[in-house]
């Protein structure tokens, strides 16, 4: 069986195999550097969730985490990688062909 062939959830990236990873993500885009506590807000996320899941993207090379100062707080800005947009959209075409593959099933 080749690459070609293989079921899509096969290319599934197990790094977003979490709800916050997965929309941390996906808030980021390409070219998007957004504060913790903007992402925090926006995913709902609490900041012990969100900076694991930082962290766990950052160690796979998906994210990039600056730290800083915004007049007199310190401040961490994130912002996603060629690397992990690449990944990421590979596991979104991955997702939508096990969707396309699903309607194609015949009970």
């Amino acid at each position: 069986m080749t690459d070609r062939d293989a079921h899509p959830r096969t290319r599934l990236d197990d790094n977003f195999a979490s709800p916050i990873r997965f929309s941390l993500m996906a808030s980021l885009g390409e070219s998007v550097e957004l504060d913790f506590a903007t992402l925090a807000d926006i995913l709902q996320a609490n900041d012990s969730a969100l900076s694991k899941a930082i962290s766990h993207l950052q160690a796979a090379g998906y994210v990039r985490a600056r730290k800083g100062s915004a007049g007199s707080r310190p401040r961490t800005w994130v912002r996603s990688t060629p690397a992990g947009m690449s990944a990421f959209s590979g596991h979104l075409r991955a997702l939508r062909e096990i969707v396309e593959l699903g309607g194609h099933v015949g009970f």
